[in-house]
């Protein structure tokens, strides 16, 4: 099984390059919907405070790689030839996914802050914040997740500073490649 992992910080655009994975048949495992199935199993809404919490709280529990641990679980019932993880955010996941998946390619998605946070105030999901003082708080938080160390370890690096039209051509030359 080839196993893709995407990092990178939020909204640089991990969510796109999963959707054109979706689209092109492949997989995707999200991360982030681990902690967001504790957080609605709890009757909490999705908030960031809420999410960030529960991701907290998970790693203080079971490790740094609790959450890799979950998305790995995850994808072996699925076992697809080729799966992407969305969503990775310390290097402590990276480590644990190279040890259970002997295929393992780490993406980062670069975007600089200012394209990030303009994101964020237009796509309306309910965990994103709008003021760059939150975005700074919400970078902080995963960097003390390990997300610093993870973008360091990719093996490619593809930026997302264009229009979504040329992003998404660098996305499906990329899985042209993988094919």
């Amino acid at each position: 099984m080839k196993v893709i992992g995407v990092v990178g910080y939020p909204a640089s655009g991990k969510g796109e390059l999963s959707k054109i994975a979706a689209q092109n048949n492949i997989p995707v495992v999200v991360m982030g919907d681990m902690i967001r199935r504790r957080v609605t199993a709890r009757g909490l809404e999705l908030s960031d405070e809420n999410i960030g919490s529960a991701a907290r709280k998970l790693r203080e529990e079971l490790g740094m790689d609790a959450v890799a641990i979950l998305t790995a679980e995850e994808i072996k019932t699925i076992a697809p030839q080729i799966v992407v993880i969305d969503g990775i955010r310390g290097d402590a996941e990276i480590k644990y996914f190279k040890s259970v998946f002997s295929d393992f390619t780490l993406i980062c998605i670069r975007a600089k802050f200012e394209t990030r946070l303009n994101r964020m105030k237009s796509r309306g999901r309910t965990d994103d914040t709008a003021t760059p003082e939150t975005l700074a708080s919400r970078d902080k938080r995963e960097e003390s997740f390990g997300l610093a160390r993870a973008v360091a370890l990719a093996d490619r690096a593809i930026e997302n500073e264009s229009t979504k039209e040329e992003f998404e051509a660098k996305i499906k030359s990329f899985f042209e490649e993988l094919k």
